[in-house]
This record gives structure tokens, sequence and C-alpha cells, in this order.
């Protein structure tokens, strides 16, 4: 991310701290919004291309989103105002904005990270459902609606908007890699960081903590667990931070002695 671009983007998340009545409304407008421009490739253009005046791009925003609360309009025009390298990158901003008005106004404890989890987890384990839901051709309503059928009432409100946006707006993205990028995103406003641990069996509360204090001292984070369970890895933990794998599980050890008795 150049200088600029990420100026703009430390400038729209100053406008959403200092925002007064950042709602569940706010974010839902917000990542709506953003799917109206990635879906218009002139409208696009024109609010990406920083030779157009500010003005013509406000006025721009203010017919088509016109119906907009008043804090999603004003987080709207200050991110298309702002200076871009691409369209890409206005639209990843536009998103990431969204998704944190949305945690702010759940309450940032963790809740939304843990459902994002489960639905992954449920989807990866059924493969028609994960081809239902991650078609990125053809209309989104049926996705929606297979995602009301099954989550609506099990999880809560900013979640099931997320996951919503989810199966609507991948962007080219799998469904499972946007949804560990949205937990991310919530993780970090709240400034946590999602840790996946894998393990041969659940761990127990004890373990959990006695990791959870490591991390953050190592990260100076809290870390929020996305936990599986692989009996493959016979025991031990596999964790991954980020793009930072630490496997301290038995298979992997085995599978070092392997290669060390080969050579």
């Amino acid at each position: 991310m150049g200088s600029a671009t990420r100026e703009s983007f430390e400038r729209a998340e100053a406008e959403l701290a200092a925002a007064s009545g950042v709602t569940l409304t706010t974010g839902e407008q917000l990542l709506m919004a953003g799917r109206a421009i990635n879906g218009s490739s002139q409208l696009r253009s024109v609010l990406a291309d920083p030779s157009v005046d500010a003005a013509e791009k406000s006025a721009l925003i203010g017919t088509i989103f016109r119906a907009l609360e008043p804090t999603a309009s004003k987080l709207l025009h200050g991110l298309t105002d702002s200076r871009w390298s691409n369209s890409t990158q206005m639209l990843d901003s536009i998103e990431e904005i969204g998704i944190r008005a949305l945690a702010r106004s759940s309450g940032d404890d963790g809740t939304i990270e843990s459902e994002l989890f489960a639905f992954a987890r449920a989807v990866e384990s059924d493969p028609e459902l994960e081809l239902a839901l991650g078609s990125k051709l053809g209309d989104p309503a049926p996705r929606v609606a297979l995602v009301d059928r099954l989550m609506k009432g099990r999880i809560s409100e900013a979640s099931l908007v997320l996951v919503r946006y989810i199966v609507q707006n991948q962007r080219g993205r799998r469904i499972g890699e946007l949804i560990s990028h949205v937990a991310g995103v919530v993780a970090q406003d709240a400034g946590a960081i999602v840790v996946t641990v894998t393990a041969a069996s659940t761990p127990t509360d004890a373990q959990l903590e006695r990791l959870r204090s490591l991390l953050t001292t190592r990260y100076g984070r809290t870390p929020r667990f996305n936990l599986s369970v692989d009996p493959e890895l016979v025991g031990g933990l596999r964790v991954q931070v980020g793009d930072e794998m630490i496997d301290g599980s038995i298979a992997n050890r085995l599978a070092d002695l392997r290669l060390r008795l080969a050579g």
C-alpha cells in the first residue's frame, strides 16, 4: 500500500473512530454501497480516478446513495473523496470500514469471530453447501436466502449481515479465505488477533489459557481462537498466526525424525 493510500485509509479509520451513532445499519449500508460500486465498472472507475473533481464524486455519491443514513453517508463520502492507487484499494477500504463499523456496533467481544468460524467449519464439512454458497456466478439472492434459512436466529445480527455479505461479494476470493479475512478485520478492530489452532483433540480450557498467555506476550495482542480438530496430528498443537505457522504437533515431529533417519 502506497503512502497516499495508507494516509487515505488512516483518515477513514479516524473518521470512523470520531463518528457518533455508528450502528449495525451503518456497517451494513457501507458494505451494500461497496457491493454496488463493485458491480458498476463505470462508477468504480470514476470514483477511483484521482483526476475527477472531489465535488463531482460527492454529488455522484449523494445522488446514487441518497438513502444512506447520515453516518454511513459521511463515511462513504470521505472514502470516495480520498486518493487511491486503484479501484481495488478503494473497494477494500470501503469493505474494511464497513466491517469495522459492524464490529463496533456489536461490542467487539469475540462473538462475531466465533460465529464466523463455526459457519466456516459447517461449510467446509459439507461439499454441496460449499458449492452452493461459494458460487461466484448468477444471482446472489438464492445464496442469501440459503444463509437466512440456515443461520437466522442462530447467530448474532452482525454476524448474519457479514455472512450475507460474504456469499454475495467474494470478488474472486474463496469463501473460506474471505471468512478468515473478515474475522481478522473484526479482531484487529478490537486490538486482538485471530489465531487458528489445530489439535488432535479439543484442547482443554487450561491449555488454551496457557497458549493465550504465551501468544499475548509474543504478539502484544489478545488472541481469539479459531479451533479445529485433526486426529492425524496425533498430539500437540499446530498454531497459525497470519502467515506464521508454529507446528508443535507429534505428526510433524515424527515427520522430521523420519527425514533425519532417511538422511
